[in-house]
């Protein structure tokens, strides 16, 4: 397979929706194998198709750490089908070069998606774990929104935007989420770290 360029924040690929893969075809088996290759040869997490100029609901991701085996992971037209708690989750993307923000995220979740042999499955993740957070991080890409729409401190994402020469946030894109907000109020952004917030009883 082969290393394709990364679109960069700006582009227009990154904000378009991305259509449903209809069929599991010699191309699509093809762009999931040149995401793979392209995510490791970047040293990334995830990468969604979007992010080679792609526009199809498809992304990958592998959480392995270390010495931990290499352990990739197909999605093919993902849907999140359940999501809640929340955590304040330090991001980057391989869009964006060298630029990181603290974002909003849920801690839990459960994506349905089909594997690259066309067979549905169901993958939970819990806890704000890196898993979790690349779920929601690379299935955002597919609707044409991104990490810094889920910015806990905008001013804060404009001085990191600005440092790496990229634009800044687009203020009619911020997600509003005011569960999250609710459940990171007490929490404060601190860059480096990822941390849950603790439900909150509701009378």
């Amino acid at each position: 397979m082969s290393i394709r360029k990364i679109v960069k924040y700006g582009e227009d690929s990154l904000r378009k929706p991305s259509k449903e893969v209809s069929k599991i075809s010699k191309k699509i088996q093809t762009l999931v194998y040149d995401l793979l290759d392209t995510m490791y040869a970047n040293n990334g997490v995830g990468l969604a198709a979007p992010q080679v100029g792609e526009n199809l609901r498809v992304f990958v991701i592998d959480v392995a750490t270390g010495n931990e085996k290499l352990n990739p992971m197909v999605f093919i037209n993902p849907k999140i089908i359940k999501k809640s708690g929340a955590c304040s989750s330090y991001e980057g993307c391989l869009s964006f070069p060298e630029a990181y923000t603290d974002v909003k995220r849920y801690s839990d979740v459960t994506v349905k998606a089909l594997g690259l042999n066309g067979k549905a499955f169901i993958k939970e993740a819990k806890g704000g774990s890196l898993l979790a957070r690349a779920i929601q991080h690379e299935f955002d890409h597919l609707d044409g929104v991104l990490f810094i729409d889920h910015c806990r401190n905008r001013f804060e994402a404009d001085r990191i935007l600005a440092e790496k020469g990229l634009d800044p946030v687009d203020g009619d894109r911020l997600v509003d989420e005011p569960q999250l907000d609710e459940l990171l109020a007490d929490i404060p952004s601190n860059p480096g770290e990822t941390v849950v917030a603790e439900e909150k009883n509701v009378d």
